[in-house]
């Protein structure tokens, strides 16, 4: 059974920042229902970068929205646009990837997205299927529906003109040929974060100018990282990777920040309006201890990208550790076969530390512990052969081995 307009709605505006405009979507929909056609709900992927954490599924979780209400999910692999880059938050030109390193990206890309899409109802699109046979007179077709003061009304490059930093000619071309991946595949809806509203929009004027009904922008917002200041990013290394390990996943997810908590929820998880409007209320009650409710966002995560019984033992390993304090199952080895072997040379070759100076102010600071019994002295030496298990700090944990 379809799900009526107002059911697609609801689920549709949860977490959306905007929608351009709101009401052509309920008209969209509405059609929808009532011809039983699907409507075509694109989503451009910037094949730049091939690793992909869960600000990246914040659109992917809408576009699943969207593939469960029976709707056609269109990824869009940029692998001729990522030769040219995205200009968005950019103050400099972006280096040109080859053609071959997009498609590799690429196709790394749509793995990973198929974590939470349902890879037998998503369509996979590179664009350079409609934008490399262009010849030079289609493209000046294309070029002549826009004025330069059109394009230069985005953000980045007023901004760059302001610094008088460089703008090439090619990035102007950026939001056009994008925009025209909406008219090539017919596009009822696009979905993209409020960094990408530019780019979208130009993909509706495109449309409208070539005599096609303009798609509707859905807008998400940008998620901020582990730090709980910048936006997610691995670089910056606040990120939680969809394809990290469950416990990986499970720990980083534990050490967000408070006030994070429901917008994680709300935009990293699949709950219903319902369930999300439980955990609001129990944030909002002032008996509830926040870290119950972070533990169950961690199992929320690790279960959307594996599954349950993966999510019950990340959640036990994780409560073993850092609950109940006792030593994971799994950890690191180290075989060391010097005599009487100092701890601080162990915590560097093992690369525990990646200095002396901080393997010994770990130490001193009673962040270092063997077989659960710790250790100030920073000239301690293990004078016994045998099995050892160091804990350094809250996470890390080494089986040493002196043979």
């Amino acid at each position: 059974m379809q799900a009526t307009l107002n059911e697609q709605i609801d689920v549709i505006k949860k977490g959306t920042v905007e929608i351009i405009p709101e009401d052509e979507l309920v008209k969209k929909i509405e059609k929808s229902i009532k011809e039983k056609k699907p409507l075509n709900i694109k989503l451009g992927c910037d094949p730049s970068r091939p690793d992909l954490h869960i600000g990246h599924s914040v659109v992917l979780n809408k576009l699943r929205e969207f593939q469960d209400f029976g709707h056609n999910a269109i990824l869009i692999i940029g692998d001729y646009t990522a030769m040219i880059g995205d200009p968005s938050g950019k103050k400099k030109t972006r280096p040109q990837l080859t053609f071959e390193e997009t498609r590799e990206n690429g196709r790394t890309y749509y793995e990973q997205a198929s974590k939470i899409l349902d890879k037998s109802k998503t369509s996979i699109r590179y664009n350079s299927e409609w934008l490399s046979p262009l010849r030079l007179a289609d493209l000046l077709d294309i070029l002549s529906k826009f004025t330069v003061q059109r394009i230069l009304e985005r953000d980045d490059f007023t901004n760059r003109l302001r610094d008088r930093e460089e703008i090439s000619l090619h990035e102007i071309l950026y939001p056009i040929m994008q925009g025209y991946d909406s008219y090539a595949i017919e596009s009822d809806v696009e979905l993209g974060g409020t960094d990408q509203k530019f780019n979208n929009l130009v993909g509706r004027d495109m449309q409208r100018r070539f005599g096609k009904e303009p798609q509707v922008v859905l807008l998400m917002p940008l998620l901020e990282g582990t730090d709980g200041n910048e936006k997610m990013s691995k670089s910056l290394g606040n990120a939680i990777g969809i394809s990290d390990l469950p416990k990986d996943i499970f720990g980083k997810a534990m050490s967000i920040p408070d006030i994070l908590i429901y917008k994680y929820y709300e935009l990293g998880t699949r709950l219903t309006p319902s369930e999300l409007k439980e955990i609001k209320l129990s944030l909002e009650n002032p008996a509830t201890n926040p870290r119950n409710i972070k533990h169950r966002l961690a199992y929320e995560l690790v279960k959307l990208y594996y599954n349950q019984e993966t999510a019950e033992k990340a959640r036990e390993e994780f409560d073993k550790i850092f609950v109940k304090k006792e030593i994971p199952d799994e950890m690191p080895e180290y075989k060391c076969k010097t005599q009487n072997p100092a701890l601080v040379d162990i915590l560097l070759d093992s690369k525990i530390e990646e200095s002396k100076g901080k393997a010994k102010r770990l130490i001193e600071q009673g962040g270092v512990s063997i077989d659960n019994v710790k250790v100030s002295d920073i000239n301690f030496i293990f004078s016994k052969k045998g099995e050892f298990v160091i804990k350094a700090g809250k996470k890390r944990f080494l089986k040493v081995i002196i043979s």
